[in-house]
């Protein structure tokens, strides 16, 4: 049940990349990390270009897009590797989407206690009692 939020910038202009940003973050949730698409949420926000900075510098007017995508997900459900191959996966996904992407764009894999993360009004361990019994 993860919730993925994904900003962005780039130096394209027009083309609404929203729709295929988002299925790219389900879809990577998925193969890489095991997420259910069916209870995946996606807010992705195309940020304005004049207020992103990196070392100081537009990346857009170098010509290079950059990203910032957060998904939180359930502490200990997912490997090293798995989450690894999730961020590895995101950026080269991204850049294919994006165009030339900065090197400084983030992925944050949070993992947060299943006590304190849930949705429709219960935590994720209060899900796992309720389906693994005894």
């Amino acid at each position: 049940m993860p919730m993925i939020t994904v900003r962005y910038v780039t130096p394209k202009e027009g083309e609404d990349l929203r729709p295929r940003i988002a299925e790219l973050a389900v879809r990577l949730g998925h193969e890489k990390l095991g997420k259910d698409p069916g209870v995946t949420a996606v807010l992705v926000e195309a940020a304005d270009p004049q207020g992103w900075f990196i070392a100081g510098k537009r990346p857009t007017d170098a010509g290079l897009a950059a990203f910032w995508l957060d998904i939180k997900i359930t502490a200990g459900t997912n490997t090293k590797a798995e989450t690894a191959a999730f961020v590895k996966a995101v950026f080269d996904g991204m850049s294919a989407l994006l165009g030339p992407t900065h090197e400084e764009s983030y992925v944050l894999v949070h993992a947060a206690d299943g006590d304190a993360y849930g949705y429709g009004g219960r935590t994720q361990n209060a899900r796992w009692a309720v389906a693994h019994p005894g």
